[in-house]
């Protein structure tokens, strides 16, 4: 006699999350080039071109090396958390303690994990904007939050409106904010003004202002860090990332700044859920760290040549955009006739072999939005605004 297996199911935080909008098209795309599409893609942001030679040169000669292939400490290298903070003391004029105050990440996306695993309960409130990244919403559902979405339009500049904030989210439970200048999808630069206000308001409601910031140096002459503001790190944590600004996606280096009582919290957290990065790795991304402005000038060059031909894909596409936008993305409004960002994107990709992100993705306030990458050579470009003439 048979008996039938008890049904295995997964843990209710797996019915709470989808699995990511890029997985699942990378997929369909890799289907569409099996059976021979040319398909450019300008959906993801991930960095096209290499890091600076001497940053790749610095890896080879550290991984040669026969003592570096061990474990390493769980708060990085004193050498990595010391190039950070020289970083932050050189570009933006923030005096980090190297010691207590950076905590070097597995990339930023992990660091939302870890921060929201080390302040946040089942239950309690996160404030998550929209548009914006969508791992804030898919995190905060997989350590059980509870999620107070806060709109971004162009009416407010996509900035936050804080007195509205206060007016309809029951802000006694909420524990984190997340911030995110300049802004992923909409290319909205930082201000100080806006960092001031998002201080006071963590302070004032005891909320910690997460900010997430790996775009002040794409196409931006201002960067800027929410640690400007006197006394932020009181409330405030910043991530910052190599991904973008060094072209060191897949290499996985972050990091997070805050006071040390905050750094010491998410540490334990971190330290029974990695065992820290590769030795030779960061001992790169110190070399990384120490480029002058010439990398960042070359950097921009590119992305400013790129970045002309993504607005005349914008333009023949009927979309209208803001040029004051920053970072690695272009951020469109899709015509009045268009039914949605969304069904432009797929008639793009199934007519024309194209891939945009849209912006339905990012939130409610995204459905009459497409978002370009500017991570795509010139020619490729080109080519996608030469099969829209046709």
């Amino acid at each position: 006699m048979q008996h039938s297996q008890p049904a295995i199911r997964p843990a209710d935080r797996v019915s709470d999350v989808k699995e990511y909008y890029f997985s699942t098209k990378l997929r369909e795309i890799a289907r569409m080039k099996a059976a021979g599409a040319d398909v450019i893609s300008l959906g993801i942001g991930g960095p096209d071109r290499p890091p600076h030679s001497s940053v790749i040169s610095a890896l080879a000669e550290e991984a040669a090396m026969p003592g570096n292939h061990s474990y390493q400490p769980y708060v990085g290298i004193p050498q990595l958390r010391e190039a950070f903070a020289g970083w932050y003391s050189r570009i933006y004029g923030v005096t980090l303690d190297p010691d207590t105050q950076i905590q070097p990440l597995i990339g930023s996306k992990e660091g939302i994990l870890h921060i929201s695993l080390a302040f946040l309960n089942p239950g309690d409130g996160v404030l998550v904007p929209d548009p914006g990244y969508p791992t804030y919403s898919s995190v905060s559902n997989l350590v059980g939050a509870e999620i107070h979405t806060y709109d971004l339009t162009p009416e407010n500049g996509w900035y936050p409106d804080f007195d509205l904030i206060e007016r309809t989210v029951p802000l006694d439970r909420v524990k984190i904010m997340w911030l995110n200048y300049p802004h992923m999808p909409t290319g909205t630069p930082a201000t100080l003004d806006i960092f001031r206000r998002a201080v006071d308001f963590g302070r004032k409601h005891g909320i910690v202002i997460a900010h997430d910031n790996p775009y002040s140096f794409i196409l931006n002459r201002e960067p800027l860090s929410i640690l400007q503001v006197p006394g932020a790190a009181d409330v405030a944590i910043e991530m910052n990332s190599l991904s973008k600004s060094h072209n060191m996606a897949g290499w996985r280096i972050a990091m997070l700044a805050s006071n040390p009582q905050f750094v010491q919290w998410i540490l334990r957290v971190k330290s029974n859920v990695d065992s820290g990065q590769f030795r030779p790795m960061m001992m790169a991304a110190v070399h990384a760290l120490s480029l002058g402005s010439e990398w960042y000038d070359t950097l921009n060059e590119e992305y400013s040549r790129r970045r002309l031909i993504a607005e005349d894909i914008m333009k023949a596409l009927g979309c209208t955009f803001d040029p004051a936008q920053r970072g690695l993305f272009l951020w469109g409004r899709v015509s009045d006739d268009e039914i949605s960002g969304q069904a432009l994107a797929d008639r793009l990709l199934a007519d024309r072999h194209i891939f945009i992100t849209p912006g339905f993705i990012f939130g409610s306030q995204g459905e009459r939005y497409v978002r370009i990458s500017l991570c795509a050579t010139v020619e490729r470009l080109k080519e996608a605004l030469d099969r829209l003439s046709k």
